[in-house]
């Protein structure tokens, strides 16, 4: 299938090849690559988009990577759960957790100065017996931040 446009809220920690995300995707109905997909799986644009309502997991470790839906996720949720990380990376006083609930684990280690490591656990729904973890390196808390608040700018 052709790439298509998406856009939407999306918090993203980590590298290129290791990460764990908080995303709401939104298709375009009007980008050439949705009509194209649209068309090829027999539904309107519209019908492919979807609401856009509909929030997600993403991760990636070592080039292994996948996702899962959570359905009935409102974005006050997301948004609480970036707010906690962003109160615990401002607070820049040592190891903190933010808990997401049964899915999503985050543990949080400041490394060198201005950077922090993260351990992700993540628990698909489907999957409850086979949590992943997801190791980040340092990243930097200042582009972290900044990300965070991006983030949250995006859900009000």
């Amino acid at each position: 299938m052709s790439p298509t446009a998406a856009g939407g809220p999306a918090l993203f920690i980590g590298t290129d090849t290791d990460y764990v995300a908080l995303v709401r995707p939104e298709l375009d109905p009007d980008d050439q690559g949705v009509r194209r997909a649209a068309e090829e799986a027999g539904v309107t644009p519209e019908e492919l988009a979807g609401s856009g309502d509909t929030w997600a997991v993403l991760f990636e470790h070592g080039g292994e990577g996948d996702g899962f839906e959570l359905p009935g996720v409102r974005d006050a949720e997301p948004a609480d759960f970036a707010q906690r990380l962003r109160a615990g990376l401002a607070a820049d006083d040592g190891p903190f957790t933010v808990d997401g609930g049964s899915v999503l684990r985050l543990d949080a280690r400041p490394d060198a100065a201005g950077t922090c490591a993260f351990t992700a656990y993540v628990t698909p729904p489907d999957d409850a017996g086979k949590p992943l973890t997801v190791e980040t390196g340092p990243l930097p808390v200042a582009a972290l931040l900044a990300d965070l608040d991006t983030f949250l700018g995006s859900l009000a």
